[in-house]
């Protein structure tokens, strides 16, 4: 792999620090092999997956304080997997799913860093038959609906993970696809509600359009 810069940072939440190898910024790339030319990730967006977004730590610091005890959980389209680090450290039941080829070596690297236990992690699309993922009562994402189309996309490979029973929370910062998605969802038997997120001053990126849209079966 060509070198790529990358930066360390510490992001807070309460009196936990969360320890973080990311990209240096969105302009890295390196796909020497093709592998990810081979997935259709171009070099524009290779670089996506190892960012911190403001969407990410909204779901990564209501994941802080989230009721976990004996639910098994998946982070759907992880990238840098903030929310999975916070759970991790928390000792929840966390499994992450990313279609970017580097993103479990960098999940790896990160629960290192914080001197966690490694986080189960699958390299998987939404389309891709998985059934040894299994089945979850948490499912969390954020910032997924990229495209018109992703909407269905999503909506079957969760329901495809969900327990009868299950909790989706999924932070949308407002590209106008998540509406498209709900309607996936209330077709799929989930009960939808949505709210603004709350208490979001460690944003330095403001979520102006903002959702957190929670689906419940």
């Amino acid at each position: 792999m060509a070198a790529i810069r990358v930066r360390y940072q510490t992001l807070e939440f309460d009196n936990v620090d969360i320890h973080l190898r990311t990209l240096r910024d969105n302009q890295e790339f390196s796909d020497d092999d093709g592998i990810a030319e081979g997935l259709g990730i171009s070099s524009a967006t290779w670089p996506l997956f190892g960012i911190v977004w403001p969407s990410g730590q909204v779901l990564a610091h209501l994941m802080a304080d989230y009721q976990i005890a004996g639910k098994r959980i998946l982070e759907v389209g992880c990238g840098i997997a903030l929310s999975s680090l916070v759970l991790n450290h928390r000792h929840a039941d966390i499994t992450a799913t990313d279609y970017h080829p580097e993103a479990g070596a960098f999940l790896l690297a990160n629960t290192k860093l914080n001197a966690d236990q490694a986080i189960p992690f699958l390299r998987t699309g939404w389309e891709d038959d998985n059934h040894s993922l299994g089945k979850f009562d948490l499912i969390i994402g954020s910032d997924l609906l990229y495209e018109q189309g992703h909407a269905e996309m999503l909506s079957g490979f969760i329901d495809n993970h969900a327990n009868p029973h299950c909790e989706v929370i999924i932070v949308d910062p407002g590209r106008g696809r998540h509406a498209r998605f709900s309607k996936a969802m209330v077709k799929l038997g989930y009960a939808h509600s949505q709210s603004r997120p709350e208490n979001i001053e460690y944003l330095e990126i403001p979520l102006p359009k903002g959702q957190v849209l929670h689906y419940l079966r």
